[in-house]
């Protein structure tokens, strides 16, 4: 592999690595939730959030300029903007707990987001693989278990719905916390969109 080559993959791993960081601030948002400091909060989400813009756009500012890469420049393009998505769906759920004035929190979501904890480890463990895709054992295993943490989430979603639905009376907080289920499955969605994404990379270089 070439020797510029590197850049890719490294900025792939550094940007995964902010996702992880999202997710777990997440985690420990909602666990330890204070609506007096949401603000800070967002704050503190946004951050990381903007670090991975730069990330983002220090890969297009190469991209433009690379006559030859390591895989098709589109794949990258597409790797790269799947991967921001992740931790600008991340923001997007603290973001709403703002929007509609949350006060405390349902429990699902705690669950909800240690699972997209553990989606944005395997994220980081499949950019960590992706330099040698073609010879990685592991790497087809990470996409098969990423999925699987996706299916979770859709049980997951389902079941908190249908108790908010049957067991709340509280219709504003019914419709809030609809929308917070929402990001919470858009982000799983996201997540899953990154193995799809490598995944077709494998398929067309091999």
């Amino acid at each position: 592999m070439a020797k510029g080559d590197k850049f890719y993959f490294e900025n792939f791993a550094e940007t995964t690595a902010l996702s992880k960081k999202a997710a777990l601030y997440l985690v420990e948002c909602l666990e330890h939730y204070d609506a007096e400091r949401i603000e800070t909060m967002l704050e503190k989400m946004h951050e990381i959030e903007h670090s991975a813009d730069v990330k983002k756009h220090e890969m297009s500012a190469v991209l433009a300029k690379a006559f030859v890469t390591p895989v098709d420049r589109e794949d990258l393009d597409m790797l790269s903007h799947n991967l921001d998505q992740v931790t600008d769906k991340i923001e997007e759920i603290l973001q709403k707990f703002y929007i509609y004035n949350i006060q405390e929190v349902e429990p699902p979501v705690i669950e909800f987001a240690k699972k997209l904890v553990r989606s944005c480890e395997l994220l980081c463990e499949l950019m960590a693989e992706f330099e040698n895709f073609k010879r990685s054992p592991k790497i087809r295993e990470l996409i098969i278990e990423l999925n699987d943490v996706e299916e979770e989430c859709d049980k997951l979603y389902l079941s908190s719905m249908h108790a908010l639905t049957n067991h709340s009376a509280d219709v504003l907080r019914v419709v809030s916390f609809h929308k917070i289920y929402d990001c919470f499955e858009s982000c799983a969605d996201a997540c899953e969109h990154v193995s799809e994404c490598v995944g077709t990379v494998i398929m067309k270089n091999t």
